[in-house]
């Protein structure tokens, strides 16, 4: 119980000036219209039971983190306001200390609204419809509206009381699930200092050395993105579950993994690192080595963003929108290959090669191809050599050159070839091994063998697809 008035209450959502934008969230801006209600000149049950159940649907639906106070503390860490946007680039010390002061005093209100309890906002609407005259009596008559010792209902009560003890409290924690949102280990000490402590102005460099290490807004709180079109405008979306692929999950191609790996740990020291293209044939592990090196790095500030390719003509607007950010990304382009006719051939090879506006050195790009040449070649391209057609180009072979050029363009090109049998047996095993699954080693291979000729072929997909099905075979069996 926080004990405020409710002119305090009023005061510390009006006072916010650093964090203000909070006042725009959805669940936040409810309570606040509910409070505002409240604080008018004459109280209206009807509107108050609306707002205050406008509020309660607005908070189970938005929060996934459990009790309101986690709620607001996940709101107040990824807020991208004045405060976290500086202290993402300099040192707690180097910030102006007007600005602290302002921060210290927007957390200790965010900290009072956050002890706000669904009891207190009850007491509250009953001494405003005693003031009012509505109810004279009902003050002396209200009980404590917690479940725990409401008492049961009783026709005698006065009706604005049975209204008001009807109304759901919000003191309450979500069940954990198998989709929750994925958080960094450095959020969750950072929850863990705000809830441990009754005054979260004195956290301010606390909040301010989470913001150097992780950056701000969605950079700190996403660690993968996808660059999509949402009614005609493209923007960054945030993944909240992401695909959970470690390293330590794979088998086999550790040598070419090494590769990507130390490059990218190149690239996190801010050393000199290499643009990849990691090509080859189907289901050999190029994506998945990508996002697990993401995942593997996020805690040193890795993020990945991934470009569809029919979107790489955007290229350049999301370069601006992670300039001068503290996070690390790598550009993510799955699948990559061209038509000559394509504009965003043109856009990857400028950025590939430095264009006016050059790739930040917090940048790398990573693409993955089943093609070593990028750039789709018709046998049309070779007839130009020798061609009476006028409209043919007179220097076909520089322009089927340049074409065959853009892999080149990556500094680094890792091959993941289809494995042979016994690659692709050692692949099977260890899978098998990693999950428990106990069988002769003469079937296992045997039947992954099967498996390789009726489906998909060799490859490090049809290892893993194999070792699920055959872990569902065991399992069920043994029930």
């Amino acid at each position: 119980m926080t004990g405020m008035s409710l002119k305090e209450l009023v005061l510390n959502f009006e006072s916010l000036s650093v964090y203000r934008n909070l006042l725009e969230d959805k669940v936040i801006k409810k309570l606040h219209e509910l409070i505002n209600f409240l604080d008018g000149d004459k109280l209206e049950l009807d509107g108050f039971v609306r707002l205050y159940n406008e509020f309660f649907f607005q908070l189970t639906v938005s929060n996934s983190t459990g009790t309101f106070k986690n709620y607001i503390i996940e709101k107040l860490i990824f807020d991208e306001n004045p405060f976290s946007r500086l202290a993402e680039g300099v040192c707690f010390e180097d910030i102006d200390e007007h600005l602290i002061q302002a921060v210290s005093k927007d957390l200790d209100s965010l900290y009072a609204i956050s002890c706000l309890t669904s009891n207190e906002i009850k007491k509250l609407a009953v001494d405003k419809i005693c003031s009012c005259g509505m109810e004279r009596d009902v003050k002396n008559k209200l009980p404590d509206m917690t479940r725990k010792n409401r008492p049961p209902v009783s026709k005698n009560r006065p009706p604005v009381l049975l209204v008001l003890e009807k109304l759901p409290s919000w003191e309450f924690q979500k069940k954990s699930n198998s989709n929750r949102k994925v958080f960094s280990i450095q959020y969750q000490r950072m929850v863990e200092i705000l809830h441990s402590c009754s005054r979260w102005g004195d956290k301010a460099k606390e909040l301010s050395e989470f913001y150097y290490r992780n950056g701000s807004g969605m950079f700190a709180r996403y660690g993968a993105f996808v660059w999509e079109s949402i009614e005609g405008k493209s923007c960054l979306r945030g993944i909240e579950v992401p695909d959970p692929i470690r390293l330590s999950d794979f088998i086999g191609y550790e040598q070419e993994r090494l590769e990507v790996i130390e490059n990218t740990e190149k690239f996190l020291k801010g050393l000199p690192a290499n643009n990849v293209l990691l090509y080859g044939d189907r289901g050999t592990g190029k994506s998945s080595t990508v996002k697990a090196i993401v995942n593997e790095y996020r805690e040193m500030g890795l993020r990945i963003i991934e470009i569809p390719r029919k979107h790489l003509v955007d290229f350049p607007a999301v370069i601006r929108q992670i300039k001068g950010r503290k996070c690390k990304f790598i550009i993510f382009v799955d699948d990559l290959a061209f038509e000559d006719s394509e504009e965003s051939y043109t856009v990857l090879k400028s950025i590939l090669e430095g264009g006016v506006e050059n790739r930040p050195d917090n940048v790398l790009i990573y693409a993955t191809s089943n093609r070593r040449h990028l750039i789709k070649e018709k046998f049309s391209d070779r007839a130009g050599f020798r061609s009476d057609d006028p409209d043919d180009e007179i220097r076909a072979q520089d322009t089927m050159q340049e074409k065959l050029s853009l892999s080149e363009r990556f500094g680094i090109t890792v091959i993941f070839s289809s494995p042979d049998k016994k690659r692709y047996l050692g692949i099977v095993e260890g899978l098998a091994a990693q999950r428990g699954i106990n069988i002769d080693r003469d079937r296992l291979q045997k039947e992954a063998m099967k498996w390789e000729l009726m489906y998909n072929g060799r490859s490090a997909r049809t290892a893993k697809q194999f070792v699920d099905w055959l872990e569902g075979n065991e399992r069920l069996r043994s029930e």
